[in-house]
């Protein structure tokens, strides 16, 4: 017996010694996603790509705001949210960590303003992926006059858009029908 504890001392421990001590982690573990508010746009393109629905976007016209949310108790950590964000608002880290007492815990949320159409006041798109699409104009070489003098038909809904395009296409083709100079 007391061979046998005489050899158990001298190899030492046989597994880690965690949670007492830290877990060396390696490099490329996908934990728990850190989301960084001030990148985000509010696009919605990690709630589309999130096949567990642990990300969530609700548009709320009355208030003018968007509600992003995640819920890490439904994250399965693929990934998908960080590949697909155009800002790197979502990054996994290597915290694996995540046991809480309560299940609110495992929710962030945050909530962004939408830009409210210039031509029928309805609140529709989020001012910074407005702001996001200008400043990609520019980057793209675009004159920050002509990117700017542009922030009229991104700051118009969808809807007020479409009538103004037929309404448009309508004078046109009047003018053409009627044989006028265009």
């Amino acid at each position: 017996m007391l061979k046998l504890l005489k050899e158990l001392l001298k190899t030492g421990d046989a597994t880690l010694r965690y949670p007492f001590a830290p877990l060396p982690v390696k490099p490329g573990v996908r934990g728990k996603p850190e989301f960084a508010g001030k990148n985000c746009i509010a696009c919605a393109a990690c709630t589309i790509a999130c096949p567990a629905t642990a990300l969530t976007m609700e548009t709320d016209p009355k208030a003018g705001t968007r509600t992003w949310q995640l819920d890490l108790g439904r994250c399965i950590f693929c990934a998908r949210c960080e590949e697909v964000c155009p800002t790197g608002a979502i990054v996994l880290s290597d915290n694996f960590e995540l046991s809480v007492r309560n299940r609110e815990d495992l929710l962030m949320t945050a909530e962004f303003t939408l830009t409210s159409c210039r031509t029928c006041e309805t609140p529709f798109a989020p001012e910074k992926e407005v702001n996001y699409v200008i400043a990609l104009l520019i980057r793209a070489g675009m004159p920050w006059d002509d990117a700017e003098s542009r922030r009229a038909q991104f700051e118009t809904c969808p809807g007020c858009r479409r009538r103004a395009d037929v309404a448009r296409i309508s004078r046109t083709s009047l003018v053409r029908l009627a044989g006028l100079p265009a």
